[in-house]
């Protein structure tokens, strides 16, 4: 790569920004690999334990506030947004209110986004070797040591909300971040400002309190940690604020102002099977095999069949007191894994206790 001067550069960067926007980027910005701001505040936050069982985490700390570590000779990260809410589906809060039903996370509900994004990041990167030849980059797409949130509000992508999500004043919360690490010394966007103000909507609007201290998250008590990234079993005195969340949750969005009128996704992130309002027991009957058919292709498979029939069990646990539904939380007993079978036995244990109070439920 021959050395490009200001005014190429310039023009460089508004090519590449067409282009990522004919990969059907919603949105783009450029910084650079500097986080000087964002290593005391992860450091803060790993001290504090409020990262749970995410090791990783605490692990590569320096590459995550230090991109140039990770990548050595960059000087630009790309971040680029991609929208995902599904543009056709029972509305969230509809879900939410029906507790026969299981809500899981609007981002899992069609294609997994981490191979569409990276690819979507070759073909831009292949782009850009074809008009300025051989160049030094590395894409990610929630891969690897990356502070994909600070570098996109470093990039003017949007701003770090109180639910620690990122917000764009137009574009809402709805939406996936990848970055293109690079060393094309391309001019850099402004930061983007904070406009949540005095709102504490999703502060109020979380079941267990884990965004009591706002722009910060306690995971261990975080919905969406605590059914998809902890692996052990779920704190008995959380599993009635679950609800019927079975993967993830988005109650801070939901409420949010700025996604009143967050636009739509791309049909990729349709939902599949019926699985924006699917209901619970009829999950629960899937065997391993309709777990693994299902969920190809999609964010949930990674959960896997042991940790998908836990959640189940929690949220059939908070469900309506049935007959029903308490034979099948004890047919699914019979070979059961010590993890599943200890939230099956606090299910059937609501169940009990709820049917012996109103004898006249028979389901």
């Amino acid at each position: 790569m021959d050395t490009l001067s200001v005014e190429h550069l310039n023009d460089l960067k508004k090519q590449i920004h067409h282009w990522a926007k004919e990969l059907d980027f919603d949105g783009f910005g450029v910084c650079d690999s500097k986080l000087e701001e964002a290593a005391p505040a992860l450091a803060s936050w790993l001290a504090r334990g409020w990262h749970g069982e995410m090791s990783f985490m605490a692990r590569n700390t320096d590459k995550r506030s230090q991109p140039g570590l990770l990548v050595p000779g960059i000087h630009r990260v790309i971040s680029v947004r991609l929208n995902y809410f599904p543009s056709q589906q029972t509305p969230p809060i509809e879900v939410l209110q029906d507790p026969t039903l299981g809500y899981i996370a609007r981002y899992a509900l069609g294609r997994d986004y981490h191979r569409l994004i990276r690819r979507k990041l070759q073909q831009l990167a292949d782009r850009i070797t074809e008009l300025v030849g051989p160049f030094r980059y590395r894409a990610f797409a929630d891969s690897a040591p990356v502070m994909e949130k600070p570098l996109a509000q470093a990039a003017g992508i949007g701003w770090i909300g109180k639910h620690t999500n990122l917000l764009n004043q137009h574009q809402g919360s709805w939406f996936f971040l990848g970055e293109l690490y690079t060393n094309l010394p391309l001019p850099v966007d402004g930061p983007a400002s904070n406009h949540c103000g005095s709102c504490t909507q999703c502060i109020d609007a979380c079941p267990t309190g884990a965004l009591d201290h706002p722009y910060q998250i306690d995971a261990r008590l975080c919905i969406a940690y605590l059914t998809i990234e902890h692996k052990s079993a779920i704190p008995e005195p959380l599993r009635p604020l679950i609800g019927n969340r079975i993967f993830g949750c988005d109650d801070c969005q939901i409420v949010c102002p700025y996604n009143r009128e967050a636009p739509g996704g791309a049909v990729d992130f349709s939902a599949r099977h019926n699985l924006d309002a699917s209901g619970l027991l009829d999950l629960f009957q899937w065997s391993e095999f309709d777990f693994e058919y299902y969920t190809e292709g999609s964010p949930i498979r990674r959960l896997g069949y042991e940790r998908w029939l836990r959640n189940l069990a929690v949220a059939l646990g908070n469900a309506p007191a049935d007959r029903r539904t308490l034979e099948a939380l004890q047919r699914r007993r019979s070979g059961a894994s010590e993890l599943v079978d200890e939230h099956l036995v606090w299910a059937i244990n609501q169940h009990e206790v709820r049917l012996t109070v109103r004898p006249e439920v028979v389901g």
